[in-house]
């Protein structure tokens, strides 16, 4: 059986320094050194609020999203909090990801870490 080559990375936590000395040091990384094949991160609940406060935080997802990180984020969570269009003007998916986690959650080929 092969090892599992997708990651996904589901960053819930509203905390700033989370965000940063993990949830995005890590997705990043794991892209730009290739420690997997794919790279997915969904901002889902207080995060999502944090991510549209921060500029600096932009910033870095920017940088995730030009190096190829799939983004998503949870519709419902950003639409509760009225910032589904400014997510989505970071070039984020925002749509309902309940199932989306279910399927990466099913899939073999795929690791999940929550922060």
């Amino acid at each position: 059986m092969s090892q599992p080559d997708k990651l996904l990375v589901v960053w819930t936590n509203g905390d700033r320094d989370v965000a940063i000395r993990m949830a995005f040091m890590y997705t990043l990384n794991s892209k730009l050194k290739e420690w997997w094949s794919e790279v997915s991160l969904i901002v889902w609940g207080p995060s999502a609020k944090l991510l549209t406060d921060d500029t600096s935080l932009q910033e870095y997802i920017g940088k995730m999203k030009d190096a190829g990180v799939e983004l998503l984020a949870c519709k419902a969570c950003s639409d509760s909090y009225g910032i589904s269009e400014a997510l989505e003007n970071m070039g984020i998916n925002v749509k309902y990801t309940g199932q989306v986690l279910t399927e990466f959650l099913k899939d073999e080929n795929t690791r999940v870490i929550t922060v």
